[in-house]
């Protein structure tokens, strides 16, 4: 049992102020929205309006033609998508089980940043302290939790048994500023050259850190991005996110992996040079999608990004659509927020190539790929309607359903994941990828209006490990 002087010898009071961000001009931005729509209309009337008087064809010939071209394109695009992504992926993974490294094993620091995280906590930790590594420390930084997270995380303060020796835990006290701000005053109170950070519910695979900091061996690396994977499973929507990390996320994580340009190091396990870090400025709060910010300053500063898929993350999923929705809108306008801060490396090719091209995919995932799904759904199923052209959307539904049991079959395979997953590919297509997109299309409207946004919370249930 520890005495109240052991407990508080390994704590830090700390006061992590930080400039406010500039604020956004609202007025200034919706003027800008108006106008470029305005002229985008103005020049799709005047191309009808040049265009239809020339055509041979009926009006209802006119559309089941364009119907007919429209779906082409659309599938020619979902395919060189599709298989991009998949051939990348498996150039990675093939490099990736016949790749050598050395013996690499230096200092890291687990920053644990912590608000009202007291129903999973206990076991975050524990999982820390059964990782398969002989040298690191843990240091958990307390936001301004209100629940009982300080005191579960002094329960550990001090030195506690690993698995090889007795692992130093700290505990930073502060006030509530956000995860950003208690992420930054882990890493700059830490002495070490790696930092780890994590969620304060993330529980780590034992691997993690032998098998993702092996990649700092190569002098270029910057970060490495882990596998993100859900934990509270065996329910419809959880399943259904359970199959979007692994084919979804994880997939197209792989396929950056490749070319060592991840866009996103997930917030539940990230591991960074910290000189990486500190050139970048460190994390920032003027977004609501810290680790994607990160991410790209990273990027921009030539450092590569490495992705390590055994280094897996547990993760508590959302369990009501009400959360679900919530999560991804947070994200959708986060992800939307960061790339315009970054803009300048859309429309600038010569400040850092690569990272133009990670900024335009990001473009396309995050705003053209959701709205061309939504009006395509609408358009067919119109066409199909009004046009007798039901075998067409049948047909069409098939080669989708066909390519998402494919990557299904594949990621699955790879990640060696249950694959009782994969049916459920059929309704991740058809309704739950479509539900996300209507949502990141509503994200991408209000953020562009300006619309103000509360941060949120997910509510932890709780998930057991052993």
């Amino acid at each position: 049992m520890k005495t109240v002087e052991e407990k508080y010898r390994y704590q830090i009071e700390l006061d992590n102020r930080e400039v406010l961000p500039p604020k956004r001009e609202e007025l200034k931005e919706k003027r800008k929205v108006i106008l470029i729509s305005g002229i985008i209309s103005i020049i799709l009337i005047a191309v009808i309006i040049y265009t239809l008087p020339l055509t041979i064809l009926s009006f209802k010939g006119l559309i089941v033609y364009a119907s007919i071209v429209s779906l082409v394109i659309f599938l020619f695009v979902l395919l060189i998508r599709y298989f991009t992504i998949l051939f990348l992926a498996y150039f990675y993974i093939t490099k990736y089980t016949v790749k050598k490294y050395r013996d690499f094993s230096p200092f890291v620091s687990i920053i644990v940043p912590v608000y009202n995280e007291g129903v999973t906590l206990k076991n975050s930790i524990r999982s820390l302290l059964k990782l398969d590594y002989k040298n690191y420390e843990i240091i958990i930084v307390n936001d301004g939790s209100t629940d009982n997270s300080k005191e579960i995380a002094e329960s550990f303060v001090g030195y506690q048994e690993g698995v090889y020796n007795t692992i130093k835990v700290q505990l930073i006290n502060k006030s509530n500023s956000g995860k950003a701000k208690a992420l930054n005053a882990g890493i700059q109170y830490s002495q070490a050259e790696f930092v780890l950070c994590m969620d304060g519910d993330s529980i780590l695979s034992p691997v993690t850190l032998k098998n993702a900091i092996r990649h700092f061996t190569d002098e270029n690396v910057g970060a490495v991005a882990g596998n993100v994977k859900i934990q509270n499973r065996k329910r419809w929507l959880t399943d259904l996110q359970a199959l979007e990390y692994v084919e979804g996320l994880n997939l197209a994580r792989s396929a950056q992996g490749h070319i060592r340009m991840v866009n996103i190091i997930p917030g539940p396990i990230g591991i960074f040079r910290k000189e990486a870090l500190r050139e970048a400025g460190f994390y920032s709060s003027d977004t609501f999608a810290e680790d994607t910010d990160i991410t790209l300053k990273i990027l921009s500063l030539g450092w590569k990004i490495e992705y390590e898929p055994s280094s897996w993350a547990l993760t508590e999923a959302p369990v009501t659509v009400h959360q679900l929705l919530k999560q991804r809108y947070r994200w959708t306008r986060g992800i939307l927020q960061a790339i315009r801060k970054h803009k300048k490396y859309l429309y600038n090719p010569t400040l850092n190539f690569y990272n133009t091209l990670v900024l335009w995919s990001m473009f396309y995932e995050s705003l053209v790929w959701p709205a061309m799904n939504i009006f395509a759904n609408l358009f067919f199923i119109f066409v199909a309607v009004f046009n007798d052209m039901s075998s067409l959307i049948f047909y069409w539904w098939c080669g989708i359903a066909l390519l998402d049991f494919m990557s299904a079959i594949y990621s699955v395979a790879v990640e060696k994941e249950e694959f009782r997953l994969v049916p459920w590919a059929i309704v991740y297509r058809m309704v739950f990828v479509l539900l996300i997109d209507i949502t990141k299309t509503m994200a991408l409207i209000e953020e562009f209006l300006g619309i103000k946004m509360e941060w949120g919370k997910l509510e932890r249930v709780g998930i057991q490990y052993r």
